[in-house]
């Protein structure tokens, strides 16, 4: 059995590689828990100047969570496997987010849900022009969560809430417009840019700025204005609305887009999201564990994971949206486990 994630010292970093390319490097629950050890372990090892972590193969960083195991457990009823899976993914996401050391990620292919988690909060995000960045979540039926509660909200103007509610996939130039991405160094420099990593000491931004090219116009630039004026509607309906209003093209696009995700989980996103724009990283995480507890088990998920993944016929069968009130109390429900502590 191949080992899930793999760890080594390369000189002055500790390298983390996530090792399932065949699941294009889904996160597992033990994967969660090894990497926060390991963190926890390089934090006290003067040795290691900083963390660099990156994916097996040339598809993909980390296209997602384990979510196949996630829908067992949905399916059977077993809600402490999924509170822990939140409540661990979430705490690895917070222990990124503050990790003292430079951590640098290496998203070279797919990085997309859970992938996102252990890698936007790091405090470098190297993209190269395989990278294909997405928060898909709802068309899973689900919410953007491991931290879209903080970070979407602050990507420039309404982007965030944008690639929320679409699913939209970026390539590089875009990842580093909507600050997803830090740098971009191509593909075929990441062995040589891990050595000099290795060799550099303290100075990874440095480093870093060395390797770093530019990638380019970011495609998404040239829809900025229509963006920010549709998805700064007061509502979700309201941004529904002003997109059908702007007609053909780019706009016609994005409500189509949205129309074919879950209409309840997009509603849960646009709530999410902004709300998280006024709440610190803590805060936002704790939000989205009580709604993980409330939406993970819901009808919407486990369709959407059916569709997508177990019978891969593409074709969700969504049920109604939930009311706004129903929306609104799932923010308020404290889950049969209690709310999330770091």
């Amino acid at each position: 059995m191949e080992v899930e994630i793999i760890f080594a010292r390369q000189g002055d970093i500790g390298l983390a590689v996530l090792n399932r390319p065949k699941a294009l490097n889904a996160l597992t629950l033990d994967q969660v828990h090894a990497l926060h050890t390991r963190l926890d372990a390089w934090a006290k090892d003067d040795a290691v100047k900083a963390v660099v972590i990156e994916g097996t193969g040339d598809k993909a960083f980390c296209a997602g969570g384990d979510i196949r195991a996630l829908y067992d457990a949905c399916k059977a009823g077993e809600m402490d496997y999924v509170a822990s899976f939140y409540r661990d993914e979430y705490r690895l996401n917070r222990k990124i987010k503050t990790y003292a050391k430079p951590y640098v990620a290496l998203i070279d292919g797919i990085v997309m849900g859970g992938g996102v988690g252990v890698s936007v909060h790091g405090r470098y995000r190297v993209a190269t022009e395989r990278t294909l960045f997405a928060m898909p979540e709802t068309g899973i039926g689900f919410f953007p969560d491991v931290g879209g509660a903080y970070f979407l909200p602050r990507c420039p103007g309404q982007v965030g809430l944008y690639l929320g509610l679409t699913g939209a996939r970026l390539k590089a130039a875009d990842c580093l417009y909507a600050g997803i991405a830090t740098h971009y160094v191509p593909s075929a420099r990441m062995d040589e840019l891990k050595a000099a990593l290795a060799t550099g000491g303290d100075d990874v931004e440095a480093v870093l700025s060395r390797f770093h090219v530019d990638p380019g116009t970011a495609p998404l630039a040239e829809h900025r204005d229509l963006i920010d004026r549709c998805f700064s509607a007061a509502s979700y309906d309201g941004v529904l609305a002003a997109l059908a209003a702007e007609g053909e093209g780019f706009a016609s696009a994005t409500l189509a887009a949205i129309q074919a995700k879950s209409p309840t989980a997009n509603k849960v996103a646009f709530e999410q999201i902004r709300r998280g724009a006024k709440l610190d990283f803590d805060a936002g995480m704790k939000m989205e564990f009580r709604l993980s507890q409330v939406w993970a088990p819901g009808a919407d998920f486990i369709e959407g994971i059916r569709a997508v993944i177990v019978d891969k016929d593409g074709k969700p069968r969504w049920s109604p949206a939930a009311t706004d009130e129903a929306v609104r109390a799932s923010f308020d429900k404290v889950p049969a486990c209690g709310d999330l502590t770091f």
